[in-house]
């Protein structure tokens, strides 16, 4: 029986779709498992562990222990996405709050099937007793091994099936072609039938030519726009520091700690013996809490009724990173500016662990602060500030110290016209006294 090619190419169409879904499917499976350990690092890494408690506890069986404990078959999930609610709505959930001083990250936007995949994935991972010598143990090398890999193996291979799909098509295409005389040119190379067909449709296929250049500039600036780029990233630290406690509860003020802040560009990293003004009588009310004070004894060489001499250096994980060549002064801004602390740190008395700047959206929900739009840590969000935030109110001196009244009397007396101008708003910025000037921030 003799096939016409309008049924070959149905029939050949029809098993290219089918290969593409079942590719497609398989992929979708694959990306599903591969996804817990890339989300587990993006989202818990940071404070947790498989199988060893740290800055939050151990998330091996943790699924079960809930379960056993009378939880809700949901409750974990609201839990991952937002923990007071959950706290709110299941007795089980409320227990979890009073047993560590840590409050837990939300993620609101994690489903329950990412959830899950975390969840799958932390249970996965070996005892560390039992890793292979010479690979390492726990779930810390398992998930540098991950994030190694990542996912982009998965649509290399994608790729390079889909192109043999369509390169398989198009031979069998073109060899229908010559069999039916529909081309005449049996001994032509794919080059030269390609030039033929971009030269007979060279408008479209200009046109797409010019959308694919700007679309990988476009997506090569986005993504250098985003290099270095961390908005509310806070690692764990060897001794945990609630500042809801300390900031919070007991209104320590932030200089007092952080106390070159005032004086220096660089706010510093209390030193121990900041730390034993007060915890030499405070040892804590809860065996989480005498857990940590003990560190901070340890380090100072405390024995609970004099020093011992033996110190021990408390190694503190890197929170802010800025380029080399980015000049910022914390005493420009503290003291000269007046800039609260809360401006870039946000409200640090509602929070417990120790956060590089926060998220703009979160600080823009803090009361008296300038309302930015650009990601923290950049350029962008310092030039914006720069434009918004007044350094004086007013033709007067606001501050009372005479600082800024000299450069008042420098604009009244040069050009009148021009510190009207100024004073439009009501207010002298940042940017009107030269704070756009690029050697103002950068070497």
């Amino acid at each position: 029986m003799e096939i016409s090619s309008s049924q070959m190419f149905r029939k050949l169409n029809s098993w290219c779709l089918n290969a593409v879904i079942v590719f497609s499917i398989a992929g979708t499976f694959t990306t599903i498992a591969q996804d817990g350990g890339a989300l587990f690092s993006a989202k818990c890494g940071t404070c947790h562990q498989p199988h060893k408690d740290g800055t939050g506890p151990k998330l091996v069986g943790v699924r079960e222990a809930w379960a056993a404990g009378g939880a809700g078959e949901t409750a974990i999930y609201e839990w991952v996405r937002n923990w007071e609610k959950a706290a709110a709505a299941d007795p089980y959930a409320a227990s979890i709050v009073n047993k560590k001083p840590t409050a837990m990250n939300k993620f609101p936007d994690l489903t329950d099937d990412q959830i899950t995949a975390i969840l799958d994935w932390v249970d996965a991972q070996p005892e560390p007793g039992a890793a292979v010598a010479g690979v390492g143990s726990g779930g810390a090398e398992n998930l540098t091994t991950e994030n190694e890999g990542g996912l982009g193996w998965i649509w290399i291979i994608l790729g390079v099936i889909f192109i043999g799909i369509i390169m398989a098509v198009g031979g069998v295409r073109r060899q229908l072609q010559i069999a039916t005389g529909e081309k005449e040119d049996a001994g032509q190379s794919y080059g030269d039938e390609f030039k033929s067909w971009a030269w007979k449709y060279k408008r479209y296929v200009g046109v797409a030519g010019l959308v694919i250049v700007l679309a990988v500039i476009v997506t090569l600036f986005q993504g250098l726009y985003k290099i270095n780029v961390m908005e509310g990233y806070h690692p764990s630290q060897p001794i945990e520091f609630p500042h809801s406690v300390h900031a919070g509860i007991n209104k320590i003020d932030c200089k007092y700690c952080h106390n070159s802040a005032s004086k220096s560009k660089s706010a510093g990293i209390p030193t121990v013996n900041v730390c034993m003004n007060c915890h030499k009588q405070i040892n804590g009310n809860t065996p989480e809490q005498q857990k940590e004070i003990a560190k901070i004894y340890e380090a100072a060489g405390w024995d609970g009724e004099k020093y011992t001499g033996k110190t021990k250096e408390i190694v503190w994980n890197k929170v802010h990173n800025l380029p080399d060549h980015v000049y910022f002064n914390h005493a420009q801004h503290v003291e000269v500016g007046g800039v609260d602390c809360k401006q870039c740190h946000g409200d640090m008395t509602k929070r417990k662990e120790t956060p590089q700047v926060m998220a703009v959206s979160d600080l823009n929900k803090v009361e008296g602060n300038v309302k930015l739009t650009k990601p923290t840590l950049t350029m962008g969000w310092c030039i914006e500030c720069h434009g918004e935030k007044e350094v004086s109110m007013g033709p007067l001196d606001t501050k009372k110290d005479g600082y800024y009244n000299e450069i008042h009397q420098r604009l009244l007396n040069n050009d009148k016209s021009l510190y009207g101008k100024y004073l439009d708003d009501g207010k002298v910025s940042v940017k009107e006294l030269g704070g756009w000037e690029c050697s103002k921030c950068h070497y």
